[in-house]
């Protein structure tokens, strides 16, 4: 029954990267991959129907989680773009060289995914992109670009990446080390691949239809209110998980809500003619739902395989048939490009205790670079690729074949850096 299992995560993984060719949408074979997945494993587990709800239960509060926040951080962004708030940033670029934007683009994702985090960055930067070039195909490669840009920049910090903040939770990383130690290397990973994008890409800058540039009804005061109070609030999730220590999403949550607020304030006296585009309620009915249904489905299927012990016991079997803890972290980081990189630290988290690996050593630090940007290799291999994908509708050939490479390149330029780095200073 497990072989089952681990053939319907594989045809449904097969049929997303087809999705244009069978002309399938991937949400629904997200969807029903989850639902076999889980029925399948309720049939072989020891536990019984009963054990496996439970875990069900437990999978599903920790996809929620992730849902919800993902609800909250595109709702902020829709409303900050139909107040026209993004102008505030489109205005300050001028750029004319598509290889120069793609330098300024790349800097901005990575440094806001370290204060904000890679999913959030990714969502804002693309909406950031529609404001700034017409051509759906050069927003394309731009979006593969802010995925390896701010994967990398979440790398590095604790609050940037939730692995690196699983870490952190756990005790495996302090602040300042893991910053210090992972900066060097993620800008590495992040500068190679643009350097080597930017030496091709050739062309000037074309921004969109005036018409479409501008939100109408909405004055520079509103526009400026919005975009602080949007970036505000995202800025803000971090911070209220690292005092409260509740869940982000809850933080994203109370951002939504303030803003939800402030802008029935705002708005109060216009009619509902004038206000009707602005109102947060018809952002929430412009959000992609699609991208959200296919994130409930891809997170679920793959914790069928956290909970009935494939991706720990993969772990271990790597653990005794390699050996080496350099390669299987490495190997890990790869990995994560195919599936979920949370269970995999969380099942490398317990194959080697903090009694035997104290914090801030040299297996928690590069656990934390290679799982935080092994997912850019592979278009669903990170939440950043996922919501670019939903966002865009980036193909995945189309990223396997385009950004991949170059992702690829970047990781194992990191690596060189990491080591070298910790060889000279350790």
């Amino acid at each position: 029954m497990m072989s089952m299992i681990a053939v319907v995560f594989v045809l449904a993984y097969a049929s997303i990267a087809l999705e244009h060719p069978l002309r399938i949408n991937k949400s629904a074979t997200a969807l029903i991959a989850a639902g076999l997945m889980w029925t399948l494993y309720s049939f072989a587990s020891p536990l019984g129907v009963h054990g496996v709800s439970e875990q069900l239960t437990e999978k599903l509060a920790e996809t929620a989680a992730i849902v919800f926040f993902l609800i909250g951080a595109m709702t902020i962004v829709e409303v900050t773009d139909s107040h026209g708030g993004f102008e505030v940033i489109t205005s300050r670029i001028k750029a004319t060289k598509l290889s120069s934007l793609l330098w300024i683009i790349a800097f901005i994702a990575f440094f806001l995914s370290s204060i904000l985090d890679n999913m959030t960055t990714t969502i804002v930067m693309v909406a950031l992109m529609k404001r700034i070039l017409k051509d759906h195909k050069q927003r394309l490669f731009f979006a593969g670009i802010i995925v390896i840009a701010a994967n990398a920049g979440g790398a590095w910090t604790p609050i940037g990446d939730v692995t690196t903040t699983m870490l952190w939770i756990g005790g495996q990383i302090t602040t300042g080390n893991i910053m210090i130690s992972l900066i060097v290397p993620s800008l590495v990973c992040m500068i190679l691949p643009v350097a080597i994008a930017s030496f091709f890409l050739k062309g000037n800058v074309v921004p969109p239809d005036q018409i479409e540039n501008c939100a109408t009804g909405t004055t520079q005061f509103e526009k400026n209110l919005m975009f602080f109070m949007g970036m505000g609030g995202l800025i803000f999730v971090p911070i209220f998980k690292a005092v409260t220590h509740l869940p982000p999403y809850l933080g994203m949550l109370l951002s939504l809500g303030v803003i939800w607020l402030v802008g029935e304030i705002l708005h109060r006296n216009k009619t509902e003619e004038e206000k009707g585009h602005l109102c947060l309620t018809q952002a929430l009915k412009r959000i992609d739902m699609a991208s959200v249904v296919f994130f409930i489905g891809i997170l679920l299927a793959v914790a069928t395989m956290s909970a009935n012990g494939m991706l720990p016991a993969l772990a271990g079997w790597m653990d005794k048939v390699v050996g080496n803890q350099t390669i299987i972290v490495i190997i890990i980081g790869l990995v994560s490009a195919v599936v979920d990189n949370i269970p995999l630290v969380a099942a490398s988290m317990g194959m080697y205790p903090l009694s035997q690996f104290p914090t801030d050593s040299f297996i928690w630090e590069f656990m934390a670079y290679c799982a935080g940007t092994g997912g850019s290799i592979l278009i669903i291999g990170s939440a950043a690729g996922v919501a670019a994908m939903g966002l865009e509708k980036i193909e995945f050939f189309w990223y396997a074949r385009r950004i991949g490479p170059l992702a690829l390149l970047g990781y194992f330029a990191g690596i060189v850096c990491y080591i070298l780095q910790y060889n000279m200073f350790h």
